[in-house]
């Protein structure tokens, strides 16, 4: 890593920019994306079509079909589009070009036709943005073979994820959480990747596995320090990329501390925590000295309102208790 600080919006715009610049095929396209419009909403691609010119770099009607539509038919006929919807929850409106035609077109043509897409997205609650515009729907695509979904929880892995992303043949959703953008931190350098599939350690311990991605990095960390002034050191693995998950590393972590806690903002039922809980149970049950412990949001659209948005959300405290319990009682 660069010794020099990034904010996590600027660390996607450089890995942007840096993409733009070593392959002419890799385009954007989006509501609001271009200069003259803003250069996006969160202004990530602030500067770019200035730089590229807004052949590349192409502010859209607002219609997501028409967006992820335009976008599968370029990343089809060589290009390496880059598409965002503004907002996850208006990813839905797109689902069809998506899962029928982004998902499936490689398996559909017998591998003959790749679809090099990425398809960039914010959500997060915690900003009072309301229900319609907050959720996290990682699993709805997890469940899809032939989509990757990634999220970063820092400004470095932000950069190597969407080089990464880039250069994938296959459609990679990324998943950016609207609370990260003025996160800052060491800033990747030039060309950095981060591999899809392959999890991060970000703290090492040997009590218990916290297990998370995105947002909840931050706070696993959190819950990490107040767990070790407790005596208990937990270890925290950053997945990185939701689909495909790093198993190895997850299980390898679990092995060892015999104890795991996955925690995610979205939902608790049928998350993505319950299939990574169902492998661990699958592979280490025999082994394991505690029950796996999930942590998630309350199973309700996000609310508007600040108190009920906050009691919404699952806690660093949550991450605690869970951590304790699993620590304390035996699996029968």
């Amino acid at each position: 890593m660069s010794a020099e600080k990034t904010s996590f919006a600027q660390a996607l715009n450089a890995a942007l920019d840096d993409a733009m610049a070593d392959d002419e095929n890799v385009i954007m396209l989006g509501e609001d994306v271009a200069d003259e419009q803003g250069g996006g909403v969160f202004k990530v691609s602030k500067g770019l079509s200035g730089k590229y010119g807004t052949k590349r770099v192409r502010s859209t009607p607002i219609s997501e079909q028409a967006i992820i539509g335009a976008a599968v038919g370029a990343a089809i006929t060589g290009m390496r589009p880059v598409a965002e919807i503004m907002l996850m929850n208006f990813i839905t409106v797109a689902m069809d070009q998506l899962v029928n035609h982004a998902a499936k077109l490689r398996f559909m043509s017998g591998g003959q036709t790749n679809v090099p897409l990425v398809v960039r997205t914010t959500t997060g609650a915690g900003v009072g943005f309301g229900g319609q515009h907050s959720d996290m729907l990682e699993a709805w695509f997890a469940h899809v073979p032939g989509i990757k979904i990634a999220t970063a929880s820092n400004p470095a892995d932000a950069y190597g994820l969407m080089r990464s992303a880039i250069d994938d043949e296959d459609p990679t959703i990324l998943i950016e959480n609207i609370t990260h953008y003025g996160m800052t931190g060491p800033a990747a350098e030039p060309g950095y990747r981060v591999p899809l599939g392959k999890a991060a350690i970000a703290r090492e311990g040997g009590d218990v596995t916290l297990i998370t991605y995105g947002r909840g990095v931050g706070d696993c960390l959190k819950a990490a320090d107040q767990l070790a002034d407790e005596g208990i050191e937990a270890e925290v693995i950053d997945l990185r990329t939701v689909s495909p998950w790093d198993e190895e590393a997850v299980l390898s972590s679990v092995a060892k501390t015999k104890r795991a806690v996955i925690v995610h903002e979205a939902v608790r039922p049928f998350g993505a925590g319950a299939e990574i809980s169902s492998r661990i149970h699958e592979e280490l049950f025999g082994e394991l000295a505690g029950p796996v412990r999930r942590v998630a949001s309350y199973p309700s659209p996000v609310p508007f309102a600040k108190p009920l948005e906050t009691a919404f959300l699952y806690s660093v405290a949550d991450i605690v208790h869970a951590a304790r319990e699993t620590t304390q009682k035996k699996v029968q």
